[in-house]
């Protein structure tokens, strides 16, 4: 049995060498794998790190570009709405001059015509009041062929008044 208690035996120095030899290879992991793993694992995090508040301020310069966008649009709206009503608003006063000037057009035509039917009309009491003083001189000639009595001569200026009356 003694064989087996040396196994279990618990030798102090030994002990303490093994502490020893654990200290110093958490030391030395410490110094040379932990150290440079740390700092390899917060280049990493600062890395990205970086890239979030890339993305970050990526996302709000895209945001301000689109609200400039939707501004450049609004405003892009507004003036193509503004074109077309000073062009509608052109149109219609276009479209009232050529009325007004048609309208003037159909005035002076009727004024023309007006005038061209009084023009006739005075033609046309020329041409009666020529024929009804053919029509005295044939009754004077009438008259002086033969003697007219008072009654017969009151008859004649009665027909002749009554004649340039309807001529009229």
């Amino acid at each position: 049995m003694n064989d087996t208690l040396e196994f279990v035996t618990i030798v102090p120095w030994n002990v303490l060498f093994q502490w020893c030899n654990l200290l110093i290879l958490f030391l030395l992991v410490k110094k040379f794998l932990f150290k440079p793993v740390l700092n390899i694992l917060q280049k990493r995090q600062d890395e990205v790190d970086q890239l979030y508040a890339d993305a970050n301020k990526a996302k709000d310069e895209a945001n301000t570009l689109r609200a400039d966008y939707e501004k450049h649009l609004a405003a892009a709206k507004e003036e193509a709405g503004e074109i077309v009503r000073t062009a509608t608003a052109q149109a219609q006063k276009r479209s009232n001059e050529l009325v007004e000037e048609a309208q003037q057009r159909a005035a002076s035509m009727v004024a023309r015509a007006e005038a061209e039917i009084a023009q006739e009309k005075k033609k046309a009491v020329n041409e009666i009041k020529d024929e009804i003083s053919g029509m005295a001189v044939d009754i004077a000639s009438k008259v002086v062929e033969r003697e007219i009595s008072a009654k017969d001569h009151e008859k004649l200026i009665e027909d002749f008044i009554k004649n340039v009356g309807e001529a009229s």
